[in-house]
């Protein structure tokens, strides 16, 4: 059988009802308590002391629970900039183009280049339209925050 090895906690270490009413957040009570269990195998006087010291500090933080609203904005192309990402088209990019022109050309699109008589799917014509960089297609890029870019096809390298 196996033994329960928790050692107990002082009455001291735990919180009080005053301490809790100072405490609109049960998380971060339930995270002092179990940081003032954590460190109750301390044996000096001084460890204890740092440890009421952190926990007075956990306390005296302001909790910010709903950050300022953030109202998205598109990021203007300057130069032929491309400021989001990088100035190469990723993999991922690559197959979503790719497999919607490729869906499009076998739902009885036009493709936008001639195609040769070695060509046999509509996937090889998507991926030479890509190539020649035909496609009327605009990539939007967007950060965590909402702020994006758009950015057409004929800017990427």
């Amino acid at each position: 059988m196996s033994q329960n090895t928790e050692t107990p906690i002082d009455e001291s270490q735990q919180l009080d009802p005053d301490e809790l009413s100072h405490i609109e957040d049960s998380g971060l009570a339930k995270a002092i308590e179990a940081y003032r269990k954590a460190a109750g195998d301390l044996v000096t006087d001084e460890q204890r002391a740092e440890v009421e010291k952190r926990v007075s500090e956990m306390m005296s933080r302001e909790i910010i629970e709903i950050d300022e609203e953030h109202v998205a904005v598109e990021i203007p192309i300057e130069k032929s900039k491309i400021t989001i990402g990088s100035p190469t088209l990723t993999r991922f990019e690559k197959a979503r183009i790719i497999g919607a022109r490729a869906l499009q050309l076998s739902l009885g699109a036009p493709p936008f280049i001639n195609v040769p008589d070695t060509v046999h799917t509509s996937l090889n014509i998507a991926m030479d339209e890509l190539e020649q960089r035909v496609l009327p297609i605009v990539i939007k890029r967007v950060l965590p925050n909402g702020d994006y870019q758009n950015i057409p096809m004929d800017l990427f390298a």
